[in-house]
């Protein structure tokens, strides 16, 4: 059995994959409501952050990807308790876990980020994911569980929204205003596909090889952020225009929304380049990343519904 924990857009996106290769798949939020986007799996309620809920609803699983996370201005007080519990859960059921990461516990990077780059991150929300890294980890070599961490970059696809190319970068190019964007967008950054990343994550499922060991999940060429923007332009066949969000315009916005003021203490990934290498992934597993075109365009057909 398949459980996937979280019903956000990585949820969903490992949760489309798992049924396209035949396989039984439950959810898991706190709500226990599936809704339309979650239609062809069992969806089920848990709070991960109560040990005994976690461990029961871990029960009989054979893999588990974990895709759940805190809200985004509670990473320091939650996430390392709770993923806390979800080792436990999973080492009590014999489970395999594999987990989504992202790449904040690099910290700025003056070079291509493979996965054995040094952490150093000087942020909150960074210092945070890398101990939850290690701790994974250490699980891992001290056979408590067996585990898999598939790492991404900032996603855009069906079903993004808060995301840096996400609806503040979508709506405005579909109505015709300019795009709200981070940082420099003439720095090169990686960003990855949702479908690319749901795939590459059961695939790690799937992989006994892919065991103890992290891993980059395949991502298109990297270009900057305005070239991504053209791209997006191409589509929709128009010229689009990009608006850079300073610290100051990120600080006035985190006045109101939370989120906003969370977002300045990563604004540096934004600010030079942020490449990521996902050769390890592919040579390996012989996945390749979907071309930006195609990926683009899957993106602005799913917000075209949006609108």
């Amino acid at each position: 059995m398949n459980i996937v924990l979280g019903t956000g857009p990585l949820g969903i996106s490992v949760m489309k994959e798992l049924i396209r290769r035949g396989e039984p798949v439950t959810m898991v939020n706190s709500s226990g409501k599936g809704g339309p986007r979650l239609e062809g799996a069992q969806v089920i309620q848990a709070d991960l952050m109560d040990e005994g809920q976690t461990r029961q609803i871990m029960k009989g699983a054979n893999v588990i990807y974990q895709c759940a996370s805190p809200a985004y201005h509670k990473w320091d007080q939650l996430f390392i308790r709770m993923q806390d519990l979800i080792i436990n859960g999973a080492a009590a059921s014999g489970a395999k876990l594999i987990v989504a990461e992202n790449l904040y516990m690099y910290g700025p990077v003056d070079s291509v980020m493979k996965e054995n780059h040094p952490f150093a991150a000087s942020t909150k929300k960074g210092r945070v994911r890398g101990e939850m890294s290690e701790r994974l980890l250490k699980a891992h070599e001290e056979g408590k569980v067996q585990v898999a961490i598939g790492r991404g970059s900032d996603f855009f696809g069906p079903g993004v929204m808060n995301s840096s190319v996400g609806e503040r970068f979508f709506m405005p190019l579909l109505k015709g205003k300019p795009s709200s964007v981070f940082g420099d967008p003439d720095k090169k950054h990686t960003y990855t596909f949702i479908e690319d990343f749901g795939r590459a994550l059961v695939t790690l499922g799937s992989h006994d090889e892919a065991l103890g060991e992290v891993w980059h999940v395949p991502n298109a060429p990297t270009v900057t952020t305005r070239q991504f923007a053209e791209l997006a332009g191409r589509t929709l066949g128009a010229t689009c225009s990009i608006q850079p969000m300073s610290r100051m315009m990120l600080r006035i916005g985190g006045l109101f929304i939370p989120a906003a003021r969370e977002s300045i203490e990563m604004l540096y990934q934004f600010e030079k380049d942020f490449i990521v290498d996902s050769s390890k992934f592919s040579s390996k597993f012989g996945m390749t990343a979907t071309p930006l075109e195609e990926s683009i365009a899957k993106t602005v057909a799913w917000y075209r519904t949006k609108v």
